[in-house]
């Protein structure tokens, strides 16, 4: 497995932000991903969710996925390979 941060950028709907956000925690929590830790930035103009995943392609997958980007919520967003020193 290798660990992927997935960093975004959230729309300026906030309507649409608020209406998404049960759908888009609900979808990290039932994935039950290892090394999961998720959360907003304090200004709240996106987040980051680290994770482990067994390939870039299920990586990538697992984002495209996420109510908020499919939704329109998230402007931008990456998910890059996340080399943790322990």
């Amino acid at each position: 497995m290798t660990r992927y941060a997935f960093s975004y950028s959230m729309s300026d709907d906030v309507a649409l932000i608020r209406e998404t956000v049960p759908q888009h925690v609900n979808y990290w929590k039932m994935l039950d991903l290892p090394d999961y830790i998720g959360a907003p930035f304090a200004d709240r103009s996106g987040g980051l969710i680290t994770f482990s995943a067994a390939d870039d392609e299920v990586a990538g997958r697992l984002a495209a996925s996420d109510p908020f980007v499919k939704t329109g919520a998230v402007t931008e967003y990456w998910v890059r390979q996340w080399m943790v020193e322990a």
